[in-house]
């Protein structure tokens, strides 16, 4: 028997029920994985905190995982190619990921990048494809200068990795008193400005004259909006992933892994973002990890502050 963990009903984490089940064998174009590590996101709550259409509880939790193939079904191709027993894998845009054993659709299943341990590997899929459609719906190109709003965050780590990538300079905002988030942000090639009173005019002071081409809202706070909107001169170039009403309200871009536009660039982004990583041009910082049992307590520490790195579960 697995383990694994399920919302029973839409409500809060602490209602989430860790049980023993059976872990179906692997039919044709499915593959039996078993987890090494699970990433923890906060859409991992967000998602079942109530009801949402299409939604049909008890509920699987978590998206994405890294591990190992211990069956593969007939007539099966991995999202990266042929997969056999013992290939150490990563899996995305599954259901299920906090548990111990799970079968899964071997579209979403891919080589893990030999550069990234099992906890790196497990959160690299969510916040890496999350960037990549950020840079893309702004249009970035190299050597223009974009503003990105929680930079030290764990999207905000592999945008300033996948921006320096195609030689595009950001400006990142941090806590005021944040000199570890500050230090981050540098590490990936960025230029850190702390947030607060005055920020519109060390944003500009740190641009050097160069126009902010485009904004990448990780925060959703009035300020970091305010602020995108003063500085960005087309308002299709500016893009959040937290604050909907403030998108529709101004004019300027929304995108969540559940619309089924994102859904699509994300599951085409997989695959290069995977490269990036394996070439070791995009790191996942860690801070922390959890047995998996202590699940609550993991998504909890995730969701009460700034973790400081991604945090993941282990069996």
């Amino acid at each position: 028997m697995a383990k694994r963990w399920t919302a029973p009903a839409p409500g809060p984490i602490d209602q989430w029920s860790f049980d023993e089940v059976e872990v179906a064998a692997p039919g044709s174009g499915e593959v039996t994985i078993r987890v090494h590590a699970a990433g923890v996101n906060p859409a991992d709550a967000k998602h079942v905190a109530s009801a949402r259409p299409g939604a049909e509880f008890p509920v699987p939790i978590g998206y994405e995982l890294s591990g190992e193939v211990t069956a593969v079904g007939p007539d099966t191709l991995g999202g990266s190619g042929e997969l056999t027993v013992g290939d150490e894998v990563v899996a995305f845009r599954v259901q299920g990921a906090y548990a111990t054993d799970i079968t899964v659709p071997a579209r979403d299943v891919f080589a893990k990048p030999a550069a990234l341990s099992h906890p790196e590997a497990a959160n690299l899929l969510l916040a890496g494809t999350t960037a990549a459609e950020m840079i893309q719906v702004t249009r970035v190109t190299e050597g223009e200068t974009v503003l990105l709003h929680a930079a030290s965050g764990a999207v905000g780590v592999s945008l300033l990795q996948q921006a320096r990538e195609l030689g595009v300079r950001v400006i990142g905002t941090v806590g005021p008193d944040a000199e570890d988030s500050a230090e981050r942000v540098r590490r990936y090639g960025g230029i850190p400005v702390a947030y607060g009173d005055g920020l519109r005019e060390r944003v500009e002071e740190a641009a050097e004259g160069a126009p902010i081409a485009a904004a990448w809202d990780a925060v959703g706070t009035d300020e970091a909006i305010d602020v995108s909107l003063a500085l960005v001169a087309e308002r299709d170039r500016i893009v959040t992933i937290v604050d909907p009403e403030r998108a529709k309200a101004d004019g300027f871009l929304w995108i969540a892994g559940a619309r089924p536009e994102s859904a699509r660039f994300r599951d085409i982004a997989r695959a290069r973002v995977l490269e990036l990583a394996a070439s070791g041009a995009l790191e996942v910082p860690v801070a922390r990890t959890y047995p998996l049992d202590e699940a609550v307590e993991a998504v909890r520490f995730v969701m009460d502050g700034h973790p400081g790195g991604k945090v993941a579960l282990q069996p």
